[in-house]
């Protein structure tokens, strides 16, 4: 693991909302003897779906602001396992109060002293539960107690000039409840999804016409750390947050998610996936994730995605930029370091002792909100995209996501060269055995403390081709590209047979090995692939990375057969790789000037 990438640590359930669900912090000034805003605990009955239940939520009403000076509003909601008052929704209510902004921060549906079911962001319920509160803030409604928000800048009757911001789990409801309601003016959602069948089960061959990373109808490799971590914590809120409340439960074998979750957790711990039950999986997951809604979505939208992330990668935000992009949403987008698996450097939006004024990312979000919120047609937001860079100080820039520029050819003796008459005839092989044989990651076990091994691969169950030692650095900022063609007889045979679990998986990722030999996975991030016919050559697209091969440094292109935090193939499958000049795979990379 590269040393600037930091592993937040520390018991599961306490971490739940930050670690898991987005690390962020809008800390604003010390509070003056006058406090500049008041808090006011209110409730809402919503509904959702086919329940009603009750909204736990805060109002931060800032000093001063009444019906003759009313102020725009920011709504917030907690990540997956938090709450309201979770140490990083709250702050973004002090935050915003504390610049002026009425801030009304709630609970999501499940979580907190919020009723209903977990529904994964869901824009028919989650997002149509959160316009209720746009109600409230446009004095469409009252809070269950009465209370009403007659301080809120209207842009018409009962439409209150709001913007949205939250990480993970609340970053996706900003999507959803922009997709069903036209009212939200500005989101900033931060290292959320684009499509869940994706980030819970990759396939990185090629992409969907929509943008979203994965090969439509296939599944892809279960990534079963995150996700059983992540249903354990869903599962375990009644016990975590004690409720009598008859809306927060499903039934005994599925107690507090939505039953289509539960159905979907089941069948990808089941390790198989026949073709219609695979494909009513994906379909599922999609119809909760921004991919199947984006096209609703028309407010400005400032992206904010993390390069320490194994959970929602860099692929998902570039997924979600190009489609808002295409359709004429305004939208930018940032790559800092941090994510769910890490990451936090000094000078960035920090949980604990960063500011908005003082971090890159703060003072876009501060921009972004001026520009939308406030309406000052002048400010200036920022380039188009920006990415931390570890070798410099100060982030880069760039008028969209580097295209890939620099091919370089996998070689029949086990090199990475860069001509292809320098490819040597030949072939090699590997065998997956029947447990995992290489390491990225241990997704969950930093977070209660528990040590992570290096990355690794074992002999005889991978392969490898590395590079000639850089006479000068090579900065690669965007996700590199694969085009491979393996055989395996056992996978053909069986790999028509209607279950995609029958089909060949392997991973592909590319390490830095330093002049000592000493290699560095980057971010621990691999790129899991169901190869759909291993009778066909087949692209693999690697997860999006921001990072400087030093000089001296190699490349290490490699394909294992299995890693732990995923699950693998079923049976053993021997896999070849054939080598020549005219017909041999190939690596590109999105290389940009080093600067």
């Amino acid at each position: 693991m590269s040393g600037a990438v930091s592993r937040v640590r520390g018991p599961l359930v306490a971490v739940a909302g930050a670690a898991l669900v987005a690390p962020l912090v809008l800390a604003g000034p010390a509070h003056a003897e006058a406090d500049p805003y008041t808090v006011t605990p209110l409730t809402f009955t919503v509904e959702a779906g086919d329940r009603t239940c009750t909204v736990d939520a805060d109002l931060y009403r800032p000093a001063g602001t009444d019906a003759d000076r009313p102020a725009p509003a920011v709504l917030a909601t907690n990540g997956f396992g938090g709450s309201k008052s979770d140490g990083t929704t709250d702050v973004i209510g002090e935050a915003f109060a504390e610049r002026g902004y009425v801030g009304l921060v709630y609970s999501g549906l499940g979580f907190g002293k919020s009723g209903c079911l977990i529904t994964l962001d869901d824009p028919g319920i989650d997002g149509r539960a959160a316009t209720e509160l746009l109600d409230f803030l446009g004095g469409v409604r009252a809070a269950d107690d009465g209370t009403k928000a007659d301080y809120v800048t209207q842009d018409a009757d009962g439409d209150p000039r709001v913007g949205m911001i939250g990480g993970s789990y609340g970053g996706a409801i900003q999507l959803a409840t922009a997709a069903v309601d036209p009212r939200v003016d500005a989101l900033v959602p931060l290292i959320t999804w684009n499509d869940l069948g994706y980030a819970l089960a990759p396939n990185n061959t090629g992409a969907r016409t929509s943008g979203t990373p994965g090969t439509p109808g296939t599944p892809g490799v279960f990534k079963w750390q995150w996700t059983n971590g992540f249903y354990l914590i869903g599962e375990g809120q009644p016990l975590l947050n004690p409720s009598l409340d008859p809306s927060r439960i499903n039934r005994l074998d599925c107690l507090h998610f939505a039953t289509r979750a539960c159905e979907t957790i089941r069948l990808l711990n089941s390790g198989r996936y026949p073709a219609d039950k695979a494909e009513e999986m994906l379909a599922y997951a999609r119809s909760v994730s921004p991919v199947s809604y984006l096209d609703r979505v028309k407010a400005p939208t400032l992206i904010v995605q993390g390069q320490a992330d194994s959970l929602f990668n860099l692929n998902e935000a570039t997924a979600t930029y190009r489609t808002l992009k295409a359709q004429g949403t305004e939208t930018k987008m940032i790559w800092q370091s941090w994510g769910h698996s890490g990451g936090l450097v000094p000078g960035e939006l920090d949980l604990s002792q960063g500011d908005l004024e003082t971090s890159h990312v703060g003072q876009r979000v501060l921009a972004w909100f001026d520009r939308y919120l406030h309406k000052k047609t002048d400010t200036d937001t920022g380039p188009a995209f920006s990415y931390y860079r570890a070798w410099r100080s100060g982030y880069g820039s760039a008028a969209g996501v580097p295209a890939l520029s620099q091919s370089l050819y996998l070689s029949g003796d086990g090199k990475l060269v860069d001509n292809r008459a320098k490819v040597a005839r030949g072939s090699r092989r590997y065998t997956n055995q029947l447990v995992p044989t290489s390491h990225s990651e241990s997704s969950v076990a930093p977070l209660i403390g528990l040590p992570d091994p290096e990355p690794y691969d074992t002999r005889g169950t991978y392969l490898g081709w590395r590079s000639e030692p850089l006479t000068a650095p090579l900065d690669v900022v965007g996700a590199p590209k694969a085009t491979l063609k393996v055989l395996s007889p056992k996978a053909e045979r069986v790999q028509n047979s209607g279950d995609a679990s029958d089909k060949l998986v392997l991973f592909a990722k590319v390490y830095d090995v330093a002049p000592d030999g000493s290699r560095t996975l980057v971010n621990r991030l691999v790129s899991p692939v169901r190869v759909p016919d291993v009778t066909r050559p087949f692209t693999v697209e690697l997860p999006g990375i921001v990072h400087r091969y030093g000089t001296g440094h190699r490349l290490e292109f490699v394909i294992a057969a299995s890693d732990t935090a995923y699950f693998g193939n079923r049976g053993i499958k021997p896999v070849t790789v054939v080598h020549a000049p005219e017909d041999t795979g190939v690596l590109e990379l999105p290389v940009v000037p080093s600067g």
